[in-house]
């Protein structure tokens, strides 16, 4: 019984990504298109994936439809799922956030600090972890044989990592690895949930793509 985590394929990273509803570039598309391949040609044997399930924001709605074409499997939309809430500056170019809102990051903000018009950090771990509790609750109160792949983000996948391992989470950690359409395995093992695969990149060919450290404006 598995959960695989997918982060979206590239998009422009000169706009602040957070709630943005910009989608893919011509990159992401090729990314999720050799992803969703990769899995058609092992689904039966390997990943077995039932439900595809993805953040609402287009980034993700892009990656999680190419999958579903080669998968044949309908994509449940969730906003639960969507990165961080940056209010206003979703959407954004980098050069009048930097202009309107000098030095405001993600990492720059306390964490019950809201970014304007959005939310916290503290909202932000606190969404994600019910959100996933629940997920893992109901797909072991299915016990079902296939397993379920959640197009998701890259802060999204950071917070997920620290809950199952245990570790603090705050908007100034260090984040774990998750490159574009890289796939992250959970499995349910001796009574808990465990990461088995972490940022495999195996569609491309055999050799890993450069990309960058995620944060929560991805």
């Amino acid at each position: 019984m598995a959960i695989y985590l997918v982060r979206h394929g590239a998009d422009d990273e000169s706009y602040r990504g957070g709630w943005s509803q910009r989608g893919l570039n011509t990159e992401g598309y090729r990314q999720s298109e050799k992803l969703g391949k990769y899995l058609e040609a092992r689904n039966s044997s390997t990943f077995r994936i039932g439900r595809i399930i993805s953040s609402d924001l287009q980034r993700a709605l892009d990656t999680a439809n190419e999958l579903a074409a080669c998968l044949d499997i309908p994509v449940e939309r969730d906003a639960q799922w969507r990165e961080m809430n940056n209010g206003i500056i979703a959407g954004m170019p980098n050069e009048i956030v930097d202009e309107r809102f000098p030095g405001l990051y993600f990492s720059s903000l306390a964490m019950d600090e809201r970014y304007p018009g959005g939310a916290s950090p503290a909202e932000f771990y606190s969404r994600i972890e019910i959100a996933f509790n629940r997920l893992c609750e109901h797909h072991l109160a299915q016990n079902s044989d296939s397993n379920i792949l959640l197009v998701t983000h890259g802060g999204v996948i950071n917070i997920i990592y620290s809950i199952l391992k245990g570790i603090a989470w705050t908007n100034r950690s260090k984040s774990f690895p998750s490159e574009h359409t890289s796939m992250h395995r959970i499995e349910h093992m001796d009574g808990k949930w465990t990461i088995t695969l972490e940022n495999a990149v195996g569609h491309f060919d055999g050799t890993k793509q450069a990309g960058k450290i995620p944060n929560a404006d991805s």
